[in-house]
């Protein structure tokens, strides 16, 4: 079973992601979160094993946050959520498993999902 963080500073976002993936079997939303100062705190309280992680979540430098969650917990999956496409380079050199367009379909996101499913 994943437990996803949905951690987006959208609240549109965050609802959009929780009504997609509550309807997948083998994944349950384990907490949201809309800024990066709680994040840390929130995956490990809650055992996430995944974070669906908006490049842009106000609080904290991006890279510096995955490291920090990295050193926590090496097992965590992240997946990077931009609506930027460009940055996808910068999300997989930080270290975050995959990275995804916001503007892609959710065919997309459900895929990488599966693929970590598959890993765990």
């Amino acid at each position: 079973m994943l437990r996803i963080v949905l951690a987006d500073r959208q609240e549109n976002v965050r609802s959009a992601l929780r009504l997609l993936l509550e309807q997948e079997a083998g994944m349950s939303i384990a907490a949201e979160v809309d800024d990066a100062r709680n994040l840390l705190d929130t995956a490990l309280s809650t055992q996430a094993n995944l974070i669906l992680l908006d490049w842009n979540l106000p609080g904290a430098d991006t890279a510096q946050l995955i490291a920090d969650l990295r050193a926590t917990d090496p097992g965590i999956h992240i997946i990077a959520l931009s609506g930027r496409p460009e940055v996808a380079s910068s999300a997989l050199c930080a270290g975050c498993n995959a990275f995804v367009s916001k503007g892609d379909p959710p065919e997309t996101l459900l895929a990488a999902l599966e693929a970590i499913q598959q890993i765990n």
